[in-house]
């Protein structure tokens, strides 16, 4: 049976992808510069992953924006 993915997550995802395609950037040359693998950008947008906070201060550079802005684009 598969696990239900949590509402907070699904929505984190969905806020880190919208400001990724705003920027043109594909999962591979996000992944690039979050230093990580594009396997584990999918999974943090399809909120299957749960980022650390360090990871998520990571992510949010690449996106040119804080950690709080990217919790601001969810209902969290």
């Amino acid at each position: 049976m598969k696990k239900r993915i949590p509402k907070h997550r699904i929505e984190l995802g969905d806020a880190i992808r919208r400001r990724r395609q705003e920027l043109g950037m594909s999962q591979e040359q996000f992944s690039e510069v979050v230093d990580c693998h594009r396997n584990f950008v999918g999974r943090v947008e399809r909120g299957q992953q749960n980022p650390t906070v360090d990871t998520l201060v990571r992510i949010a550079k690449a996106l040119d924006c804080t950690v709080r802005e990217i919790i601001n684009d969810t209902s969290l």
